[in-house]
């Protein structure tokens, strides 16, 4: 598989008569590489301690100019473009994610009681049970129950999924120090709100009194907070949620009597009971008695019935969101999707990129998301990984999934003549890790970059790379553009 997908990329890049091949940007001019030149001499001395790799080049893989290309370095949130693309060439980027009620069993028309074995069965849906922002619901998946006619389920939730233990948990290789961050939840089929809860307290009626919870979310979770916070004189808030042993919190703390609300959010540090209360919540909400309350229990999966459905948007929309938002836990469901288990994706994902990149790769990758110090990288790889994804059959579009400039991580990236959809790029930021690779459209044809530094001076370094846009793209036009006129092709999805 790995050299036919090769030999397929290499065909592509000799027929220079294909319209891939037009987008292919012919030159760096003599007074654009000497401002490169100039701009490494000054970003040296401002990111001093630090390694450099750095790769431009044309949509054909050649490399225009480079620093270090070969030296394998951290990539950080940039791995996601990968993950793109490997989940893309896998499930095809009009495929959804499902969440579904199986059985096997009866139902009792008289009394509507399901007669039977039920249970949750989970894809791992990054967009499931989020409030404000696009995904199905658990809710949804309810209202099917009852409009079949069912009144009430018996016994305690049962949760199956194809990929693997029907769990979420916080993944090895991700730092300790992350570990209860909103960015790094626990990670797995069993999936909602992104695995965090959203919390709005107003302060109690008068001094001494505990706070109200007015809102919280997804649904029912607030079934699982417990108030041992106190109302005070004046407007501070000084409040944190505890993680209890059962899967709920506690507010403790104080807040000032005459501050309006407060809001927290936490992570879901058992997403398994989060699951059950907001479950339990929506099966309330859609009319239906739900006895014996218990669980959750994992089994594995069968053949069963489905009882009721929901799906995600397509995978295009997915993904342009997780890129956007840069989001670790999306990144990582739809690796363990493509992947069709919880253990191999990272192994797959590191074969991928060789597929694509060819013998010149020098990629090792632990995870998904990039949120691991272990990936590694060269700039070269990542520069021919983007040149030469597009060019396979179906993926012309492929750099759309990327944020365009002066949208969500690149919304610095904007002003000084570089209009917004003049690039299409992805950060990754770590401790020591500030990396940006992407697509630069130009009237001569599309550049392809990879930036990465590993170091101290992150801040330092991340001007420096949003300057090599600007020295490159003052006469950028919209990518959309070239690609229509160049490589053709329909729009990835944006339906929800």
């Amino acid at each position: 598989m790995r050299r036919r997908l090769y030999r397929t990329l290499m065909v592509l890049v000799c027929l220079g008569g294909t319209s891939a091949l037009s987008l292919v940007a012919q030159e760096l001019s003599p007074r654009e590489l000497a401002e490169l030149e100039a701009w490494f001499h000054r970003t040296s001395e401002r990111t001093a301690g630090g390694q450099w790799g750095i790769s431009i080049g044309a949509m054909d893989g050649r490399v225009l100019w480079s620093v270090s290309p070969e030296l394998e370095l951290v990539p950080a949130s940039t791995t996601k473009l990968f993950t793109t693309g490997f989940t893309r060439t896998r499930m095809g980027g009009g495929a959804r994610f499902t969440t579904r009620v199986v059985g096997e069993g009866r139902l009792d028309t008289t009394s509507g009681k399901w007669v039977g074995s039920w249970a949750l069965q989970l894809d791992g849906d990054p967009t499931l049970e989020r409030a404000g922002r696009a995904g199905p619901t658990l809710r949804e998946l309810a209202r099917q129950l009852s409009a079949r006619g069912v009144r009430e389920l018996e016994g305690p939730l049962a949760i199956t999924s194809k990929t693997g233990p029907a769990a979420a948990r916080y993944p090895t290789v991700w730092s300790p120090d992350y570990e209860g961050q909103l960015y790094a939840p626990p990670v797995g089929p069993v999936t909602l709100h992104e695995n965090t809860v959203s919390l709005t307290f107003r302060p109690g009626r008068e001094v001494g009194a505990p706070p109200l919870l007015v809102s919280a979310y997804p649904d029912g979770v607030g079934r699982m907070v417990r108030i041992a916070a106190t109302t005070v004189d004046g407007r501070r808030k000084r409040l944190s949620l505890r993680a209890d042993p059962d899967g709920g919190w506690t507010l403790r703390g104080t807040v000032g009597v005459d501050r309006p609300s407060a809001g927290l959010s936490a992570v879901a540090h058992d997403p398994s009971q989060l699951l059950l209360a907001t479950w339990s919540a929506a099966l309330e909400r859609a009319g239906i008695r739900w006895v014996n309350v218990g669980g959750p229990v994992m089994l594995a999966p069968r053949p069963a019935a489905t009882l009721a459905q929901v799906s995600s948007a397509s995978l295009d929309s997915i993904a342009i969101e997780v890129n956007r938002r840069s989001v670790n836990i999306g990144a990582e469901l739809m690796l363990q999707w493509a992947a069709g288990n919880q253990l191999t994706g990272p192994g797959l994902l590191t074969e991928h990129v060789r597929q694509v990149v060819g013998p010149a790769a020098r990629v090792h990758l632990v995870d998904g998301s990039g949120l691991s110090e272990f990936n590694r990288m060269s700039s070269r790889t990542q520069m021919l990984y983007l040149a030469r994804y597009p060019q396979l059959p179906g993926n012309q579009r492929f750099p759309l999934l990327l944020p365009a400039n002066g949208t969500g991580t690149l919304r610095r990236l904007r002003g000084g003549g570089m209009v917004r959809g003049v690039v299409h790029a992805k950060t990754g930021t770590l401790d020591e890790v500030a990396t940006l690779a992407g697509y630069l459209a130009r009237p001569d044809g599309v550049l392809v970059l990879s930036l990465m530094y590993n170091g101290r001076r992150v801040g330092a370094a991340r001007a420096a790379e949003w300057e090599v846009f600007r020295l490159l793209g003052a006469e950028g036009v919209d990518l959309s553009g070239a690609l229509d006129t160049h490589m053709g092709g329909a729009s990835p999805a944006h339906d929800r």
